[in-house]
């Protein structure tokens, strides 16, 4: 499989990032082996996971999956702040940071994390401590890389100039939601990344589904994000989405390609993307996001899919102070 660098840190990852959500949870564990194996076989070298898929079953099911692969590999994790019903884990400080990661480190039977996702924002915790917090622990060498996961761009940019000020390493690798339907990291975030090197493994690029065409018609499949995740359900009500997405299957149809794989590949072929991550319950369903890698997205290919869905609002109202 192609590789591509993650950002500005010189790390060579494969053109697609697995995402381990499934293992422990709809894949059991023959199941996640069966997938993880796949995704070894196709050249994958790049999984990420988080500390609460799963309740943290996920992450030992990799761990015993990369125990004798672990220089191979690039591992990322996440600190998942909402899943703690202690206030004192939930918080992006120090304390709860540095206790998250000594589990994952343990669940993940490695000594140190490649790359280190804080979830979502703390809006409780001083931007500072979770700065300072995450660069004690690259000093220490538990994680090499702090990431942001979530965070709106003017956050991003906050941590990285704390960073600068106070000599703490910055934030290097984001991890937004970005797919055809939902388009807002076009606004700043992916410019951002742009701007200041930053690498972006983006989730989510078949929207939970619906761009797979499995609901299409009104069909409602045995299993889906979309049937028991109420928060996936209120992010596509839109009407407006509804007729994207039949747009987009219809074109797909038209133009020969599986759905998974373009979409996949329509999110790939954003200049500011590093590697999209895929995921999968079986090594079947693996197969329609590794076609991706078939497909040549040319400019005007990737316009006619743009222009399938609504665009992401400018940022300014002056299209020429807008970088391109």
């Amino acid at each position: 499989m192609q590789k591509t660098i993650l950002g500005g840190t010189g790390v060579h990852v494969s053109a697609l990032c697995f995402g381990t959500m499934t293992f422990g949870g709809d894949s059991d564990t023959s199941t996640s082996k069966a997938v993880f194996s796949r995704c070894m076989d196709a050249g994958i070298n790049f999984y990420d996971c988080a500390s609460n898929y799963a309740g943290g079953r996920s992450e030992e099911i990799l761990g015993d999956l990369i125990e004798n692969l672990r220089h191979e590999l690039v591992i990322s994790t996440k600190f998942a702040s909402q899943s703690y019903k202690d206030p004192n884990l939930r918080a992006a400080s120090r304390r709860s940071l540095i206790e998250t990661v000594e589990k994952s480190l343990r669940r993940l039977h490695t000594d140190y994390i490649d790359i280190f996702f804080v979830h979502r924002s703390d809006w409780e915790t001083d931007l500072e401590e979770t700065v300072r917090a995450l660069d004690d622990l690259v000093r220490q060498g538990k994680i090499l890389y702090p990431a942001a996961s979530n965070w709106p761009a003017w956050r991003v940019m906050k941590a990285i100039a704390i960073a600068e000020r106070e000599g703490r390493t910055p934030i290097r690798v984001l991890q937004p939601m970005y797919n055809l339907l939902k388009r807002q990291a076009e606004s700043e975030l992916l410019p951002l990344a742009q701007s200041e090197r930053l690498g972006v493994i983006p989730f989510g690029p078949i929207a939970g589904g619906l761009l797979s065409g499995k609901y299409a018609g009104g069909a409602k499949p045995d299993v889906g994000r979309l049937l028991t995740n109420p928060r996936y359900q209120d992010r596509y009500k839109d009407p407006i989405t509804a007729e994207a997405i039949e747009r987009y299957l219809a074109f797909a149809k038209a133009q020969g390609y599986h759905p998974v794989s373009l979409a996949v590949a329509w999110v790939a072929a954003n200049p500011a993307v590093s590697s999209p991550i895929i995921g999968a319950r079986t090594p079947e369903q693996l197969e329609d996001s590794l076609a991706s890698l078939d497909i040549e997205m040319t400019p005007d290919l990737w316009k006619e899919i743009s222009d399938l869905a609504v665009p992401a609002p400018l940022p300014t109202d002056r299209p020429d102070d807008v970088r391109p």
